[in-house]
């Protein structure tokens, strides 16, 4: 039997509620599962505690029974320290834009400029 661990929907509309469980492959996302691990609520501020809550002992189990977690598990499971961190790529749709690029230039180059001015103004103090 293939184990996941995953996220299950509830609550109502537009106000999303999550449990974290241990399913079947094959039972649908809000369907049975075998055991609840934990609760997710988005709604929350990143910082509380209260966001995400894990039984870690029941996680581990389950992660050496072969539970394979999902992508959005294994981050909060990376986050809690259960897994090792995994490298992601970074898609070249993540770099910026023509624009983007040609306004930073800018930036820095008017940056430059004053420190630019304010060298000279010192080179010509010492010299005097």
């Amino acid at each position: 039997m293939a184990m996941k661990i995953r996220l299950a929907r509830g609550g109502s509309k537009k106000r999303p509620f999550y449990r974290v469980v241990a399913a079947d492959a094959r039972m649908p996302r809000d369907g049975r599962f075998i055991e609840k691990l934990g609760t997710y609520n988005p709604l929350l501020a990143k910082d509380s505690e209260e966001r995400v809550k894990l039984d870690l002992n029941r996680v581990k189990h389950w992660l050496g029974q072969g539970a394979q977690p999902t992508d959005r598990v294994a981050r909060m499971l990376e986050a809690a320290g259960v897994m090792p961190a995994k490298v992601r790529s970074n898609p070249v749709k993540a770099l910026p834009g023509k624009k983007a690029l040609e306004r930073a230039e800018e930036k820095a180059a008017k940056a430059a400029a004053p420190a630019e001015e304010a060298t000279a103004k010192e080179e010509a103090a010492a010299d005097a």
